[in-house]
């Protein structure tokens, strides 16, 4: 999508696995901002994107390497203001006459740093502005390498126990550069610095909901023309949103293809078919595909296989019936930011991917179709916002996420017909009780997950021989860190209780709290 309408700043990416947190706090301050792995980010593109600020991210290298990533010289000669965090600290450091030293030095120096720190001020900066209320800053340290010596122009205007460089900056040039991560939540304050540095950097805030729904508008008619559009439509939040955004743009060009795998909750399939018809009165195809998905995913247990099983058909689905749409030229996605973070890793940088999403990374040639991804530069409160803007009912726009592989990575191991019966009446009880207790609009997600394992259990006077299965439920932003949901004992009772007493097959319930990271989400 073209954004040159909007004041940018450039995220020059060196493989840290947190730099999309970058992105989400310039975004709560109305900011436009891409972020770029440092291989794509060459002189000409400099040019071309004109940046109106750029932010040197974090990274797992070390600069003391030979090779190490780098931005092109001419960043520093473009005459914006650059902010390095990490190890964008060190390569500012070390491209601009200062220097780095490797892994745990002692004495004076600095040594490596990871977890929990405290900053202390060291004279006046704007960039500070509103931060040290109490003499010292909490701050999150994730760095083996450390500045030595600070590149000429450079002051410290903040330091730590074992980084005396914590905080430096180059005033006559706007160039800053800090030892730890702000913009995680380990960071309390760390949205303040944002906040200076965009205002340091003269931005006016334009990116708003409204100015993308404009765009983004323009850009599928732009794209598609007169042609054809069939939607992947699974119901959630993001297809959804997706779906009516693409209908205001081109109306009746728009056919939706509602697939149910047999992998969905409980009463779901006729919610959003009568949803869609109805209130949206929106072409709507109804495929029926259960027996294609479970024959296909019998006897599978390894969850990367399943996820692409299930991709794979999802192609195989759409081309079927796109071939039925005479003129259908395109394939709509709610393909969003986070999915495609986690799922593809930048050509040849250090970050890893998380997993495959099946909905990311392209279409084959043999389709022939090509994609429409409206929401792919947007993270889910950012849906969230927009579905607002399209005047989607707040009861909607709040639904908790739900995978497009649905059930199937709620179900470890193998699945069968029956474990997806159980699961679909556990899942529908939880959140039930969820909903019961007033608790479904604190919590970002819930589900149940099957478990792989029978436990014995004492049932009246009888033994038994069933399924366990685990309680998730998490609190997040954009679902890119996530924490679980602090439940109250008598909550869990309550609800193991009636799970054993009302679903045939489970007896024995547990509750997930494992936060993200180091855990997903999702089970699979």
């Amino acid at each position: 999508m073209d954004n040159t309408t909007h004041e940018r700043l450039l995220i020059v990416d060196f493989g840290s696995q947190v730099t999309q947190l970058i992105a989400r706090r310039l975004r709560e301050l109305n900011v436009y901002c891409e972020i770029h792995p440092y291989q794509n980010v060459t002189d000409a593109f400099l040019a071309d994107f004109a940046p109106k600020a750029i932010i040197f991210s974090g990274g797992p290298d070390s600069v003391t390497r030979d090779g190490s990533p780098r931005p092109p010289q001419s960043a520093y000669t473009l005459g914006v203001p650059i902010l390095g965090i990490c190890y964008g600290q060190q390569v500012m450091m070390q491209d601009l006459g200062g220097e780095v030293h490797g892994g745990k030095i002692s004495g004076g120096g600095g040594t490596a740093e990871f977890g929990r720190a405290f900053v202390t001020p060291q004279g006046e900066l704007s960039l500070l502005s509103g931060w040290f209320a109490d003499e010292k800053e909490q701050v999150w340290m994730s760095h083996g390498d450390h500045v030595a010596k600070l590149a000429p122009g450079f002051e410290v205007y903040g330091t730590s126990p074992n980084a005396p460089y914590a905080i430096t900056g180059d005033t006559a040039r706007n160039f800053y550069a800090v030892q730890f991560h702000p913009e995680v939540h380990h960071t309390p304050n760390g949205a303040k610095l944002y906040e200076n540095f965009v205002r340091l950097a003269g931005f006016s805030g334009d990116w708003t909901m409204g100015a993308y729904r404009e765009q983004a508008i323009a850009a599928i008619r732009a794209q598609v023309g007169d042609k054809k559009v069939i939607c992947g439509l699974s119901g959630g939040v993001d297809s959804s949103v997706a779906a009516v955004l693409i209908h205001e743009a081109i109306g009746d060009q728009l056919t939706c293809v509602f697939v149910d795998h047999g992998l969905l909750r409980q009463g779901e399939a006729e919610e959003v078919v009568t949803m869609f018809r109805d209130h949206y009165n929106m072409p709507l195809i109804h495929a029926d595909e259960q027996e294609l998905f479970l024959g296909e995913l019998d006897g599978q247990s390894d969850p990367e296989t399943k996820r692409k099983i299930i991709g794979r058909l999802f192609i195989d689905v759409f081309q079927k019936y796109a071939n039925e749409i005479e003129g259908a030229e395109f394939l709509a996605q709610g393909t969003l930011y986070p999915d495609v973070i986690e799922s593809v890793s930048f050509s040849g940088g250090p970050s890893v991917t998380i997993k495959s999403h099946h909905n990311v990374g392209g279409l084959p040639e043999k389709m022939g179709l090509k994609l429409v991804e409206p929401l792919r530069e947007l993270f889910k409160d950012e849906v969230r916002a927009l579905g607002t803007e399209l005047g989607l009912p707040a009861s909607f726009i709040g639904r908790h996420p739900f995978p497009g592989p649905g059930l199937a990575i709620r179900c470890p191991g193998e699945i069968t017909r029956e474990k997806l019966d159980i699961l679909r009446k556990a899942d529908a009880v939880y959140i039930d009780q969820i909903r019961k207790h007033g608790l479904y609009d604190d919590i970002w997600q819930a589900f149940v997950a099957i478990l792989p394992v029978r436990t014995v259990g004492v049932m009246g006077d009888g033994r038994t021989y069933d399924f366990a299965c685990a309680l998730r439920a998490v609190t997040s932003v954009d679902g890119m860190t996530a924490d679980y949901y602090p439940f109250s004992h008598e909550f869990l009772g309550e609800t193991a209780t009636r799970i054993i007493n009302e679903v045939q097959g489970i007896n024995r319930v547990t509750y997930d709290i494992t936060s993200k990271p180091p855990g997903t989400i999702e089970w699979e």
